[in-house]
């Protein structure tokens, strides 16, 4: 295919992130092919590569189309919500997963060299996430406990993580788990209730 020259940088790097994150979504990692996204819009797998140098940056830049998505999900589902908002949260994070299946799981499958660190834009939409949680989970620990908050949102999400990983991967099914989301948001509870639990005042 011969080159063009029919859009500026950004519109193809914008080209090119939508179409490849139709592609992951549609077909997932494993099958994740630069020339099949060149091909699809209309220019070289030259151009694709000038304009984000290798494979690693490509799919970080359609994982980080991922990453937009999911916050703005979950900010969604929390908009003027003024009870059950951490059930709320799971949900969404469950629900996003389900209906995005092959993306969510892209963010996951890839990893970059292991003396490769991510840069700071894609970082940046990880903490995004992150803070949406450590915020909930802050406004529903007591006063005293709120220091808390990021330390046990990590477990929490890796808690809530795993189940829905297991859900889609279908473990859950196997051990004859019917309901992980209400697992997951029944552990997410008991947590928060614990901590509850240590801030009340011992009986004389």
């Amino acid at each position: 295919m011969g080159r063009r020259s029919d859009h500026s940088r950004q519109e193809l790097r914008d080209m090119i992130i939508t179409e490849g994150h139709r592609q992951m979504t549609a077909n997932g990692y494993a099958s994740f092919s630069a020339r099949k996204v060149a091909k699809r819009i209309g220019y070289s797998i030259g151009t694709i590569y000038n304009i984000f140098g290798t494979l690693d940056d490509l799919v970080l830049a359609i994982n980080g189309r991922t990453l937009d998505l999911w916050r703005e999900y979950l900010e969604a589902r929390l908009d003027n919500l003024e009870q059950g908002r951490l059930q709320q949260a799971v949900e969404a994070y469950f629900e996003f997963a389900v209906l995005h299946r092959n993306a969510w799981n892209a963010v996951y499958d890839f990893h970059l060299p292991e003396h490769e660190e991510p840069p700071e834009d894609y970082v940046e939409k990880v903490v995004a996430i992150k803070n949406v949680v450590v915020e909930e989970i802050a406004a529903a620990l007591p006063a005293g406990r709120r220091e808390e908050a990021v330390s046990l949102s990590y477990s929490l999400l890796a808690t809530v993580h795993g189940h829905c990983f297991f859900t889609l991967n279908g473990t859950f099914k196997i051990l004859g788990e019917t309901n992980p989301l209400n697992a997951a948001i029944a552990r997410v509870e008991d947590s928060i209730a614990a901590l509850k639990n240590d801030c009340r005042p011992s009986e004389s």
